[in-house]
């Protein structure tokens, strides 16, 4: 006889900051081997592993590198996903962790091309598809977690931690890569520039002891003890809750700003066009984050009073108006305008949008299928947004120059996450246990209809 599992929201005393804590230190060493690779690609990749005789090629395609990792979420979503609603959280967020850190350790083992030729971007690529997959289980994971822990009044600060960690795996990769890219010339492209992927090592080992302590969330050991695990998540994801999956998928294509801000704009910034050093601009993306990691959780609380779609839609509307003019900050040459427009767009606007979707993503759900919801739809909007930096190396031009085009680039891109905040539901007010329960509901009526 199987013992009842405890109610839903009834989450051990101080569990849900244990959850909280082990998903932003978990996001932030996990991110942190996969934003030191976009500062790669930006300053050091396309004279080690492209031909650096034109310039403007070899950043394009060292760019397209760090596209290819988000080529490759949408089919770790649909692998890790599935896995996630029928194992649990816990396992997918430690296995995520370990292959994130194995794969990033690898690319500074890598030799260049002048050791081996063309044989050096291949293995660049098969490295950076590895980080793709692990990435695609990491948040939906964690959010998933520390969603499923939380109080339920509480639920958009707990899941906004994933973010914030997030933020602070950028600012590490970012300080990281100052003294760094400060080195000589020959030193940086030489050896210096493998340092920061060889540190992933500790990544791992810190990751792994404070995510193998976690507990499994009450709300899937209920889902286990009660009505058991879907077999098929992928099945009732897309029966029942299609629509959402549509919302998600366009929600995410926000993540659109987060890309162009961290490697096009640092590309632009430090080209023959702009001139700015490599280290300023490093400080910029540093001092951004540091707003941000502030500016997340306060975003996120607010949710919990006023709901998640106005909070989103103050992030994704604002970052349309805020990126253009960060974009031409950066075209003035004007140091202290391209930081305090830097912190205003990146740091305070757009961690609106990106402090709540963990809680507006997740709560469209159910438990059933949470996880792989979530992972699926974030992983195919944030493919679109890894290439969108590719997308915006063409269309400014051929020397790289055309920032406004860029910008008009990623406000386009702000529209879709637009549309899916107003067609979404609010689900601020909705108990963990009746979450998705709506979608669930007609998707079961329409089932049954077709059977007759």
């Amino acid at each position: 006889m199987s013992v009842p599992a405890p109610p839903r929201d009834a989450s051990p005393p101080g569990q849900p900051k244990k959850a909280a804590t082990a998903a932003w230190i978990g996001s932030a060493l996990e991110y942190y081997d996969f934003f030191i690779y976009g500062s790669a690609a930006a300053l050091i990749f396309p004279e080690v592993f492209f031909d650096d005789s034109d310039p403007a090629t070899a950043t394009l395609l060292s760019l397209a590198t760090f596209g290819v990792a988000y080529a490759a979420r949408p089919i770790g979503a649909l692998f890790l996903g599935h896995v996630g609603d029928r194992l649990g959280r816990k396992k997918i967020m430690v296995f995520t962790l370990m292959l994130m850190g194995l794969s990033t350790f690898l690319i500074g083992c890598l030799p260049t091309r002048d050791q081996v030729g063309t044989l050096a971007p291949v293995l660049l690529v098969l490295c950076r598809v590895l980080q793709g997959i692990s990435a695609a289980g990491e948040q939906a994971s964690a959010n998933s977690m520390t969603l499923e822990h939380a109080p339920p009044d509480r639920r958009g600060f707990f899941t906004s931690f994933t973010l914030s960690g997030t933020q602070g795996g950028q600012l590490l990769a970012t300080l990281v890569f100052i003294p760094v890219a400060a080195l000589p010339e020959e030193q940086l492209l030489s050896w210096g520039w493998r340092v920061p992927f060889w540190l992933s090592v500790a990544v791992a080992v810190v990751g792994y002891v404070i995510r193998r302590k976690l507990d499994e969330t009450p709300a899937f050991a209920q889902q286990t003890a009660t009505e058991g695990v879907v077999r098929m998540p992928l099945v009732v994801l897309a029966r029942d809750h299609w629509a959402d999956v549509l919302r998600v998928v366009a929600g995410a294509l926000i993540a659109s700003v987060s890309t162009i801000f961290t490697v096009w704009a640092l590309a632009y910034a430090t080209s023959d066009a702009v001139g700015m050093s490599r280290s300023s601009m490093l400080w910029v993306a540093a001092l951004a984050n540091v707003v941000a990691l502030a500016a997340i959780p306060l975003w996120a609380a607010l949710s919990d009073r006023v709901g998640r779609r106005p909070v989103f839609l103050v992030g994704a509307a604002g970052s349309a108006v805020t990126m253009f003019l960060y974009l031409w900050a950066i075209s003035t040459g004007s140091y202290p305008l391209v930081m305090l427009l830097g912190i205003l767009a990146f740091g305070v606007v757009y961690s609106a949008a990106n402090g709540v979707w963990p809680s507006f993503y997740g709560e469209m759900f159910p438990t059933r299928v949470r996880l792989s919801g979530v992972a699926i739809g974030t992983q195919i909007g944030f493919a679109v947004a890894g290439f969108a930096v590719t997308f915006a190396a063409r269309i400014a031009g051929p020397d790289g120059d055309d920032w406004t085009a860029v910008a008009l680039f990623t406000a386009a891109l702000c529209v879709p996450p637009v549309v899916a905040a107003v067609t979404a539901r609010e689900t601020r007010l909705v108990p963990t246990e009746r979450l998705g329960e709506r979608a669930a509901g007609e998707g079961a009526e329409r089932t049954e209809k077709v059977t007759a």
